[in-house]
């Protein structure tokens, strides 16, 4: 959709507007940024823009040749149609860039229908605000785009209530053999990816070896790389983790578009920690503002978190210090890392152990059979730890493990026969 744009900022607390992020936004959906026009006022309820910053966006168009002017501000439905006949091109706010992103990124089906579902919602109330598509609406009672549009709404919801669950099956069968599921999250750019790199077991800073990751791991300071999830399996102390890097958040996104992805947070409703990641480098406010988004987002019935500060190589102890404390109130158990220099990661791996569901500990006696071996193997295998003490006719294996693997090998044990019997 997008090709070329001039983007354009309004904020009214009295500093400069940051173009930084819309920026950056406009040209991950493709564009070439034309021109920028910024303004300091309180918002216009008509146009979001003053009439003669209105007439100043229409003059940057006519002279680059824009074809799309992009508002970093959320836009009704009201402002986007007064605003493209004011300026004489397509207009869109932030949150059909980034549903721009996310269909671009689309890879699943559910994800497809998800972009689908939201573009739709989008779409839906400017359709209503064009005044000749209520007059038509008002002469046909079917057959109007409207009604089209409403039609295709509900149509894909179906679509969605009735996808196979197959990520539910697959993490209780994780579960059952013996995983803790980890969930990362946090904001685009915290290093998100960069931590899963440094954490899993099969991968590294370097990567290049695995096809899949070039576009769901990746270290690049780019924003929605993808909008699937990436999972690795890492081992910390024993204990076999899945960490799943999940969408990134970002700033100011609506209830209704965070709704239609709701798939996307799944991991971490489901899983046994978060393990959220924030930028420690950026301002003081934005950091708070940021973690507390999110851990609104995330909700009041959400898994243990552990905080990862990261980017601690970029900031002096004294600012460290006092962003520490600014958010020492909103992030629980926090723990400052770099996750590019590998500082602190020990500590990081720690702290998210003692938020994990705690192991049992058991023994079985086992005779030296086959079969008996061959549980011994598994347990090596699955559970945390696993010591054997060797007797002239059985075996005592003492282990520590998650209660389900503690539940299938005591199972498995009692099901094993002596020699002769």
């Amino acid at each position: 959709m997008l090709q070329t744009a001039v983007i354009a900022k309004r904020t009214d607390d009295g500093g400069q507007p940051d173009t930084e992020e819309i920026r950056g936004l406009t040209e991950a959906a493709g564009a070439r940024v034309l021109g920028a026009v910024t303004q300091t006022r309180p918002e216009d309820p008509g146009t979001q823009f003053g009439a003669g910053k209105v007439e100043e966006i229409a003059a940057a168009v006519e002279e680059t040749g824009a074809d799309t002017v992009v508002v970093d501000n959320p836009l009704t439905p009201q402002q986007t149609v007064n605003l493209e006949r004011a300026v004489g091109v397509h207009v869109v706010d932030r949150h059909r860039v980034v549903l721009e992103i996310f269909a671009e990124q689309a890879r699943t089906r559910r994800a497809q229908l998800q972009v689908e579902l939201a573009r739709l919602k989008y779409r839906l109330p400017r359709i209503e605000e064009d005044g000749d598509f209520q007059f038509l609406n008002k002469l046909l009672e079917k057959g109007t785009r409207l009604n089209d549009v409403r039609d295709r709404i509900d149509e894909i919801e179906r679509k969605l209530d009735d996808l196979p669950a197959v990520d539910e099956h697959h993490r209780e069968r994780r579960r059952e053999q013996g995983f803790d599921l980890v969930a990362i999250a946090g904001y685009t750019n915290a290093g998100k990816s960069t931590l899963l790199r440094r954490l899993a077991d099969d991968m590294s800073l370097d990567e290049d070896s695995h096809d899949d990751l070039a576009e769901t791991a990746g270290v690049e300071n780019r924003l929605f790389k993808t909008l699937e999830t990436t999972t690795r399996r890492a081992t910390v102390e024993g204990r076999d983790l899945l960490l799943t890097d999940t969408v990134g958040f970002l700033a100011g996104l609506p209830h209704w578009l965070v709704e239609s992805f709701r798939g996307t947070l799944r991991e971490v409703e489901e899983a046994d920690a978060v393990l959220l990641v924030a930028d420690v480098a950026q301002p003081t406010a934005e950091l708070r503002r940021k973690l507390e988004t999110t851990m609104e987002t995330l909700g009041e019935d959400r898994p243990p978190v552990v905080t990862a500060l990261n980017k601690v190589d970029e900031v002096d102890d004294e600012t460290l210090a006092e962003r520490r404390a600014a958010v020492a109130d909103v992030a629980p158990n926090v723990v400052a890392v770099s996750a590019l220099a590998d500082e602190d990661l020990p500590a990081l791996t720690d702290r998210l152990l003692a938020t994990l569901p705690d192991l049992e500990r058991a023994e079985v006696e086992l005779p030296l059979t086959d079969e008996a071996m061959s549980l011994v193997s598994w347990l090596h295998d699955e559970a945390a730890t696993a010591e054997v003490d060797y007797g002239s006719d059985a075996a005592t294996v003492a282990f520590e493990a998650k209660p389900a693997t503690v539940e299938r090998a005591v199972a498995r044990a009692e099901g094993i026969a002596a020699p002769g019997e």
